[in-house]
Order: structure tokens, then sequence, then C-alpha cells
């Protein structure tokens, strides 16, 4: 069995990009951040970003175009792809970028909420919802002998 899934929240480092390709298909492009908090060997907080390069297709990349701007805070759910290609100069380069399925908007930067879960390729999504709480994370680290199970 083989299993190719990523689930991401974190908030947009840049607006969308929509274009359109040569069948007529909308695509967006857009970079996501993520955080991690820990703490290192001596006990010191230490905060970690990571940027990830997303791709939407269809009605969705639409949809995210159009209500969803840097900063905007998002859930998504796809599959890593990597793409190759060959440069002006001849030189080959490689990109690896999350293949949105499923997108939900969350809190707006101003802190209002809007969003939609939604398919790629759905004709039907439309904003009706979405994260309504700002993620907190813990403030200290999860012991796993606390856990019940």
């Amino acid at each position: 069995m083989y299993l190719n899934k990523v689930l991401l929240i974190g908030n947009l480092t840049r607006d969308p990009e929509l274009k359109a390709l040569p069948s007529g298909s909308k695509v967006a492009s857009f970079g996501v951040a993520t955080n991690r908090v820990f703490k290192d060997k001596e006990g010191n907080r230490q905060e970690n970003t990571e940027f990830h390069n997303i791709v939407v297709f269809g009605r969705t990349a639409e949809t995210v175009a159009q209500y969803m701007k840097k900063g905007s805070q998002i859930y998504l759910e796809g599959r890593l792809q990597t793409r190759s290609w060959d440069d002006k100069s001849g030189e080959k380069k490689y990109r690896t970028e999350i293949v949105a399925d499923t997108i939900q908007f969350g809190n707006r930067p101003t802190g209002t909420s809007t969003g939609a879960p939604s398919k790629a390729g759905d004709k039907d999504s439309a904003p009706s919802g979405g994260l309504s709480e700002k993620i907190e994370y813990p403030s200290e680290e999860i012991n796993p002998d606390d856990i019940p199970f």
C-alpha cells in the first residue's frame, strides 16, 4: 500500500496567482507558511517556520484567487508532486509542490471568518463557513506518558 497525503493549516505568504491552462481550465499557485513550536535541549522555546508551494486547479482555483490574500489562514489537503523542467541554459530544475484537493478558508487577517470546504473541480463550491477558531499551540511539550491510549 502507498500513501501520498498532505494536511496543512497555515497562512498564505503571497496572494494567489491565477492562470489559465491551454485547455481553458484555471490553476492557482500560492505559498503557505506553517510554524512549529518546540523546546530545545536546554529547555528554551524555539519556533521553526516552513514554507510550502501550493497548486490548485479548476473552480477551486478561481475561488481561492477571489477570496484569499496574503496573510489569510487556510486548511488544505492534497498530495506532494515534484515537477522537472529545463531552464533557458539547459540545466534541469525541480520543484516540489502540494497539489491541493480540498481547501477550507480560515480566519481572515482582520479577524472575520469566511470560507468553504471545497473539492478541486467542484462547480458548486461557494464560501460558507470555515475555521472558526484561532489555532493555539501548547506552551509546553506534551509528555507521551500523559496520553491515555
